[in-house]
Formats: C-alpha cells, structure tokens, sequence
C-alpha cells in the first residue's frame, strides 16, 4: 500500500459526533461546557430516552443518550477493556486554547495535567464525571519531522507545570 502524502485529498474531514450513554445528562453537559465551551445545540425525549446533542468542535458534537433504566454508562473498565471504542479524541482549537483546556480540566480535578508529546502532536487524557477517559490533542509546536515518541514521553513545554 502507498504511503499518503499531505497533499492527497481525503474523503473525510474529521469526527462528525461520538454517541455516549450516560445517568445524569445535565451533570454530563455542565462539565463539557464549563471546560470546552460547549453548547447545547438541543435535547428531546421519548419513550424514556433523552437524547442532547452538545457541539464541542466547529464540525464535531456529542449524541449523549440518558436512557430509563440503562446501566451502560456505569460501566468502566481498564484502557483496551472497553470495548470496539476504548475513548474519545477531541482536537483543541489551538496551542493556547489546549493550554486553556488542560487548566480547566485540572481546576475540575479530571487530569493530574500530565501531556504527554508524541511527537506530532502533544496528547492530554482526562476522564468525564461519568468515568469516561477522553484526550485533548493539539498539534506539537515543537514537532520534529519524522520523529514520534512512545506513550509517556513528558512534554517539555509542560514537565516543570
């Protein structure tokens, strides 16, 4: 197979929605909006499910579904336990909105503020109110071409933070 260049015009541009399962929506939509700026962009019920559509992203939003009597969203299991989807990747903005993100979200107690530089691009897990482990990525303004770092290599624009 070919490798791609970056010239090659692809077929998709990017993540349209990640669906979710979870017990108590609102709880679920503060948080992303108090840490991503967020916005609901609408809700419904019927027949004991509710149904949020939240926009994260210019072109990318989550479906959260909170459904009467589902258990799903309580579980939890180890990184590559979780399933076909282990977690989510979401892209920060920029540089300094990554910077605005990663505060946020150590301010709200969901990451040790630990980013990781995988070489193209800086890497941020965090984990939800309900127990979901997401990351933030950004581009590496440090980048090296050609280089890629193994999982666990510190950032350096973060290391003494």
């Amino acid at each position: 197979m070919a490798q791609r260049t970056d010239n090659d015009r692809m077929l998709v541009d990017g993540i349209h929605h990640v669906a979710i399962l979870t017990a108590d929506t609102d709880r679920l939509v503060e948080f992303y909006t108090d840490v991503f700026d967020a916005v609901e962009a609408g809700s419904s019920v019927d027949g004991g499910v509710r149904l949020t559509f939240l926009t994260v992203g210019h072109h990318t939003e989550l479906n959260i579904f909170e459904i009467e009597g589902n258990r799903e969203a309580q579980h939890q299991k180890p990184m590559f336990g979780r399933g076909r989807i282990d977690h989510l990747g979401l892209r920060a903005a920029s540089f300094e909105a990554f910077t605005e993100i990663r505060r946020r979200l150590v301010d709200h107690g969901a990451t040790d503020g630990f980013v990781t530089d995988f070489g193209p691009v800086l890497s941020l897990f965090f984990t939800d109110p309900d127990g979901l482990e997401a990351e933030v990525c950004v581009p590496n303004p440090d980048a090296v071409p050609g280089v890629r770092n193994p999982p666990g290599t510190p950032s350096s624009r973060f290391s003494a933070n």
